[in-house]
């Protein structure tokens, strides 16, 4: 019981200590690097739309769209120097999720809902992370969960 209790405080103290560094932009505020380097693969992309977000301790620019009207959302991910980085992936559900990640949502949020999960893979080694759209209250939350479980990053939205 100690140990979790101990395991508990560590983890409310980690939560409140996580500063994320998502910030939706527009798409005039995307680096022109970026879009560059965008309209070569995607000349007649529509409906786009930005976040900068911090993603394996880089910061990066997640950027939404559509190649044809009906079809679904994509979203790729550039290094702010217009570089590739990596193909995030709609994931359904929560049972992608490491099984502790379930419980630092209960603890972090009294009740909540998962609205939309990405799988983000690391292109330059071993890891993921899952970046979640997380409704408690009737406030959205960006939140990050690292490979092993742990909340790396939350901001409302």
């Amino acid at each position: 019981m100690r140990n979790y209790l101990l395991n508990i405080s560590l983890l409310v103290l980690t939560l409140i200590s996580v500063s994320a560094q998502a910030e939706v932009i527009s798409k005039e505020a995307i680096p022109t690097t970026i879009l560059d380097q965008f309209y070569k693969k995607h000349a007649n992309a529509i409906e786009i739309s930005a976040a900068k977000k911090t993603h394996f301790k880089q910061t990066v620019f997640e950027i939404m769209f559509k190649e044809e009207k009906d079809k679904e959302k994509l979203i790729e991910i550039y290094r702010p120097n217009g570089r590739f980085f990596v193909n995030a992936s709609n994931v359904q559900g929560s049972n992608m999720l490491p099984a502790i990640a379930l419980d630092n949502l209960k603890a972090m949020f009294e009740t909540y809902t998962i609205k939309d999960t990405l799988l983000i893979v690391n292109p330059n080694g071993v890891g993921e992370e899952y970046d979640l759209v997380v409704n408690s209250g009737g406030t959205d939350w960006s939140v990050v969960i690292d490979r092993k479980g742990a909340v790396s990053q939350k901001e409302r939205n």
